[in-house]
Formats: structure tokens, C-alpha cells, sequence
């Protein structure tokens, strides 16, 4: 599997890191819809609301209409512990998950699901 992302792909991961250094969060995702609009997010944790990246990118993209997902970009300190949310089945079928390193290096990518 190559490490090489198409610019599609490669746009989503500068859109993630820079959500995630925004912030200084430990993650940043960033996802494209079925109609090429994009949606990014860092991880937000309070007291009361503990919400994933990824999480965050899907309900804004569900709250702007979008009505499904063609690949999602996830970079987190921690790579190799992250796990696709529920939520992005939910949302409908999706082609991949592109899960980076910081550094916006590819770690892995993950099927995205079949719903």
C-alpha cells in the first residue's frame, strides 16, 4: 500500500493538521462529503462534552446537509490507537480513512464502511 495520497487526500490531511495545531488538540480530522465540500475539526474535551475529531467533522457536515462521506483524514499522536467511530457508519458508506502521524505521514488507512 502506498503512502502516496492523491491531492484530494492530501488536502484533507493540511486541513486536519491544521485543525489539530489550532488547538493544540491531540487529533484533527477532516473529511470530504459526497459533494466535495470539506469539513475539519480537533478534538474537543471539557468536563462535560468529550468529542472526537472525527466525531466533530461528522456532525458538521450532517448539520450542513451533506448526506454522506467519500474519505475521512484522521492525524493523531497516537496512530496506531485510533478507531473509526461509530458514527462514520452511521453516516453512510465511505471509501477510506487515511489515519496520519503529527508529522501528516501516512500510519495506516482503513476501509471505511460499507453501510
Amino acid at each position: 500500500m502506498s503512502d502516496t495520497l492523491d491531492p484530494e487526500d492530501a488536502k484533507l490531511v493540511t486541513l486536519a493538521r491544521g485543525a489539530r495545531g489550532r488547538v493544540s488538540a491531540a487529533a484533527g480530522a477532516a473529511l470530504r462529503d459526497e459533494t466535495g465540500r470539506t469539513y475539519s475539526a480537533a478534538d474537543v474535551t471539557l468536563t462535560s462534552l468529550s468529542i472526537s475529531a472525527l466525531e466533530l467533522a461528522i456532525a458538521q457536515a450532517v448539520a450542513s446537509g451533506a448526506r454522506g462521506v467519500e474519505a475521512a483524514a484522521v492525524v493523531t499522536d497516537d496512530p496506531d490507537g485510533f478507531v473509526v467511530p461509530a458514527a462514520l457508519a452511521e453516516f453512510g458508506p465511505t471509501s477510506q480513512v487515511i489515519v496520519c502521524r503529527t508529522d501528516g505521514s501516512v500510519a495506516r488507512r482503513l476501509p471505511g464502511s460499507s453501510a
